[in-house]
């Protein structure tokens, strides 16, 4: 087991709480596609298990085997019912073969950005693509940095430590603190952040103290508008917003809904 993992996957809930309104957005669009859904990068199962509630089943795929130790916890926790709907596997986007495929493929909280170059990219368009259905839909949300990027000089020597939030540790109970520091790459366009936690016990004592690194790829529209037509998507109507209301884009967050197209299909 990889401690470090663990720590990072044990305050993941009560820190990286996802972007405003994503998981009642993810929901909606599971119950309008139907059957059974793929999501990748399901982590602890913050989407998984309101969508799993909502009746539907959903395979939840991730590469952090601390991530889906959580889940796992968390799903021991609901009832039979919601259990049996959910089936969690190890895997690494770019490259999987469940041995079936979904209607719709969702990719939350900006897990597409993970992929750090663009082959990888493409190897998990192609992937995520050969495990729809035809007309089946990929929905995800990547971010990218546009009022860093307006001020190269403030993205080249980046964010130093800077306070961002406070919370109650999940297991212990304990108060803990959260920092963090910030670098963008504009050449390999790579965002490099690092998170710093400190856990007090109640007399204020330091009781544990730890890192965790971050490292994302941004990537402006068009450039994802052509990966996915490369890739053999083709952009649904209003294939693009910019945030979970439907707004449109207007920099900063993408959500896209693509689809595997019934006709024309590359070879």
């Amino acid at each position: 087991m990889d401690d470090y993992d663990e720590l990072k996957a044990s305050v993941y809930d009560a820190y990286f709480d996802g972007v405003a309104d994503d998981t009642a957005f993810y929901v909606n669009e599971a119950i309008a596609s139907g059957g059974t859904i793929l999501e990748i990068g399901c982590g602890t199962g913050r989407i998984t298990l309101p969508i799993a509630e909502a009746g539907l089943r959903i395979v939840g795929l991730d590469a952090s085997p601390a991530m889906l130790r959580h889940a796992r916890t968390k799903l021991l926790q609901t009832t039979d019912e919601i259990r049996d709907r959910v089936r969690l596997v190890e895997g690494d986007m770019r490259h999987f073969d469940l041995h079936r495929r979904f209607k719709p493929i969702i990719i939350p909280y900006r897990t597409f950005m993970h992929l750090l170059t663009p082959q990888d990219q493409v190897s998990a368009l192609m992937t995520l693509r050969e495990h729809l259905k035809p007309n089946g839909r990929l929905i995800f949300n990547i971010y990218d940095p546009m009022r860093e990027l307006a001020n190269a000089e403030h993205a080249t020597s980046g964010v130093e430590r800077q306070f961002d939030a406070e919370f109650t540790h999940p297991l212990t109970g304990n108060r803990v603190k959260a920092w963090y520091t910030r670098r963008l790459d504009i050449m390999s366009q790579i965002i490099e952040q690092r998170f710093y936690f400190e856990e007090y016990t109640s007399d204020g004592a330091v009781a544990s103290q730890f890192e965790s690194p971050l490292t994302l790829r941004y990537s402006h529209r068009f450039e994802i508008h052509y990966l996915l037509e490369l890739c053999g998507y083709e952009i649904t109507p209003h294939g693009l917003y910019g945030d979970f209301d439907r707004g449109p884009y207007a920099g900063a967050e993408q959500i896209w809904i693509a689809a595997r197209p019934t006709i024309n299909e590359p070879r």
